[in-house]
């Protein structure tokens, strides 16, 4: 089944962008980046930037993410995947549309960091990094990927531990 993606969260501002994959159904169907309770983003970007952005709202959390100059998007603007994992994500019957981030240098003048969110996003870091951004591959906040949750943390921690937050 074909999903499709959301427009992106940034502004003029943004010196940080998360890129995720692709939206998950439960974040599909709520319309909010990483909307499914069972992902950890809200969690692991809140203990990093030193804010509460679990028990906020999510237009909450998206004013404190522009506050803090951080934007979300996803690799892929749409794609063939049956439920919600990134490893179902399948070049069958097309290939996944990767967003246009040319556009980024209008939109985001000021971003200079770019963070994936996990392998799949992380993927496509190269092709980031070419034009000047500084790239970070996290480890994915996926409520699969709990198993290494000190260590995630800690991951997460420390890139915007370099940042002013």
């Amino acid at each position: 089944m074909k999903k499709c993606g959301f427009l992106p969260v940034l502004d003029e501002h943004t010196e940080v962008l998360i890129l995720g994959s692709l939206p998950s159904d439960e974040s599909i169907r709520k319309q909010q980046y990483y909307g499914n309770p069972g992902n950890d983003f809200w969690r692991l970007l809140g203990k990093a930037i030193r804010e509460d952005l679990v028990s906020s709202g999510y237009e909450e959390r998206i004013r404190i993410l522009r506050k803090h100059h951080i934007g979300l998007w996803d690799v892929f603007r749409a794609g063939e995947r049956t439920g919600s994992l990134d490893s179902e994500i399948r070049g069958t019957p097309s290939p996944p549309e990767v967003n246009d981030f040319s556009k980024l240098k209008n939109l985001a003048p000021g971003l200079r960091l770019i963070c994936f969110n996990g392998k799949m996003a992380g993927k496509y870091a190269p092709f980031l990094k070419e034009p000047g951004y500084e790239t970070k591959i996290l480890p994915s906040s996926s409520g699969a990927n709990r198993r290494f949750s000190e260590k995630r943390a800690e991951e997460w921690a420390s890139v915007f531990k370099a940042w002013r937050f």
